[in-house]
């Protein structure tokens, strides 16, 4: 089951939404059975339209030195609503660069400055970082790449809140969450009225063969699109939320988000840590990024007789053809192209259909898998290419009918094969 978090107060909450650094700080959604809290890499594609970034932090930069401040501000304190065990803390005490390209937030067993939480004198340190104020996203590619840490009561999580803060009503999306007694499965969450803290919205995914999270690096992202969202572990999604799952309940996604990471140490979720909990432990980010296309809806993909490239009947099922249709700016023709190679709409992928090389294969709307049937070329001859095939996104039989399915087919010049991306 998902777990969600709970914000602390209300004071807290503005205090965030104004970008101020905060004394005392929330967490990310965490819940047991009955308590909650509150809470890829990047390939290649040339094109007019590819992805901007608009975010990224690679965290380049010398050993020991604090996380860029004008991206990121650090939150200090402690969280009685989740029953976490840390005192977060300030400047790069907890949260520094590595020297190698990476953050490390470390949790240490320690209290070097008598800090006091809400069960007495604290017991543990970590670090907390915010983007609020500096940096918000409304829809896009958001993604981590991180190698998080082990041990019972360990408790990571990238996630991000809707603004301004007013949780639940503002909304929260977890983007991960891992805890120590899970050590091969993540969670991904959403949180909103009716539907917070345990009754959160999510799914969770589980390396296969007993792989260990702590053992790698692994990316962990969400495509966020108008009413849809789609979580992914490296390239490989397993959960998609839409409006219809909420039962009727207020979708509250469709508005700028910033985000969040942290290194929790115990809670009502995941415990605290025991004798088998080695210290310190760390969470090491290698990048922090959010693309988008050209606006943040996606563009129109206009080709044969100036008509669009259309999801039929605006569909999101596995399977959906993709076709040729009066241009209606609806959503089922609204395409981000992204730094991935991918071109997105209704948060699924353009999709040669079985992985297809052949002339003729067609193309359909499917889950963005990372795969090679779904990376695509836009060249500045406005051809829309399938690197593995080496085919041309095409019209079939030239035919400009509304409907007309599109398929690859070897580049020929011709106009059934010629794009103009948003």
């Amino acid at each position: 089951m998902a777990r969600p978090r709970l914000l602390r107060r209300c004071l807290l909450a503005a205090a965030l939404s104004a970008g101020l650094a905060a004394s005392l700080v929330t967490g990310p959604a965490q819940a047991d059975p009955e308590t909650s809290r509150a809470a890829g890499s990047v390939g290649s594609a040339s094109s007019s339209a590819a992805a901007a970034v608009a975010f990224s932090d690679t965290f380049d930069g010398p050993a020991g030195a604090a996380v860029d401040s004008s991206k990121w501000q650090i939150e200090t304190g402690d969280n009685v609503n989740n029953h976490e065990r840390q005192y977060y803390t300030s400047g790069n005490k907890n949260a520094a660069l590595d020297g190698q390209g990476h953050l490390v937030v470390t949790a240490r067993k320690e209290n070097p400055a008598n800090y006091q939480c809400w069960y007495g004198t604290c017991q543990y340190t970590s670090a907390r970082l915010n983007t609020s104020g500096k940096f918000t996203a409304q829809y896009g590619h958001v993604e981590a790449r991180m190698k998080v840490p082990r041990g019972q009561g360990m408790w990571p999580a990238f996630w991000m809140l809707g603004t301004p803060v007013n949780w639940p009503d503002s909304g929260e999306i977890d983007i991960m969450e891992n805890v120590g007694f899970e050590p091969s499965t993540v969670h991904g969450t959403i949180h909103g009225p009716g539907y917070s803290g345990s009754g959160g919205i999510g799914a969770g995914y589980t390396l296969p063969g007993g792989q260990a999270f702590a053992d790698a690096f692994h990316t962990f992202a969400v495509d966020w699109a108008p009413d849809s969202i789609t979580w992914s572990v490296d390239g490989t999604v397993y959960q998609r939320r839409t409006p219809a799952d909420l039962g009727g309940k207020q979708w509250v996604f469709n508005r700028p988000y910033f985000l969040i990471l942290n290194l929790a140490v115990g809670g009502y979720w995941p415990g605290d840590p025991d004798g088998s909990t080695v210290f310190p432990q760390t969470l090491v980010v290698d990048h922090v990024s959010v693309t988008t296309g050209d606006s943040p809806t996606g563009g129109a993909i206009r080709g044969l007789a100036g008509k669009c490239v259309d999801v039929a009947a605006a569909n999101t099922a596995n399977g959906t053809p993709v076709q040729l249709y009066d241009c209606n700016g609806t959503a089922a023709q609204r395409w981000t192209v992204g730094s991935d190679g991918t071109i997105r709409a209704l948060g699924k992928c353009l999709d040669v259909n079985a992985g297809g090389t052949a002339d003729g294969t067609v193309v359909q709307l499917w889950d963005c898998n990372g795969s090679a049937a779904q990376r695509w070329v836009v060249t500045a001859a406005r051809d829309i290419v399938n690197p593995q095939a080496d085919k041309c996104l095409d019209v079939t039989g030239n035919n400009a009918a509304n409907g007309t399915r599109l398929q690859i087919w070897t580049c020929t010049g011709g106009a059934n094969q010629k794009w103009t991306v948003g």
